[in-house]
């Protein structure tokens, strides 16, 4: 029962880490495509973790480990990506209208 639960989440893993491809590929501009790269890959990545650790139990500290350190730096990485796309001026869609960075910060959109 517990190899069936874990091959249904690494199933699930993978899904989500290929629709954060497919969001790559679809979304409009640069921030975006972070947006919908960070969150799916996170969640993916997790999901392939559990279901390793369901598949080999002996593994499940480091996999948490593993875990943990990714849920600390993947949200930081992007944060990091965006803003320094951001002071670079990386091209936004036409469909943004309001940029609170630029507010918070005191630049000109």
């Amino acid at each position: 029962m517990l190899d069936l639960l874990g091959a249904l989440v690494l199933v699930a893993g993978t899904v989500f880490l290929l629709l954060g491809g497919l969001g790559l590929y679809r979304m409009p501009d640069t921030f975006n495509r972070i947006q919908a790269g960070t969150k799916t890959t996170t969640l993916g990545t997790l999901l392939t973790l559990a279901g390793v650790a369901l598949l080999e139990p002996a593994w499940t500290l480091k996999l948490l480990l593993i875990g943990l350190f990714l849920l600390f730096t993947n949200p930081l990485s992007s944060q990091v990506l965006a803003r320094a796309a951001h002071r670079t001026r990386v091209a936004q869609t036409h469909e943004v209208q309001v940029d609170r960075l630029a507010d918070d910060t005191g630049e000109t959109a």
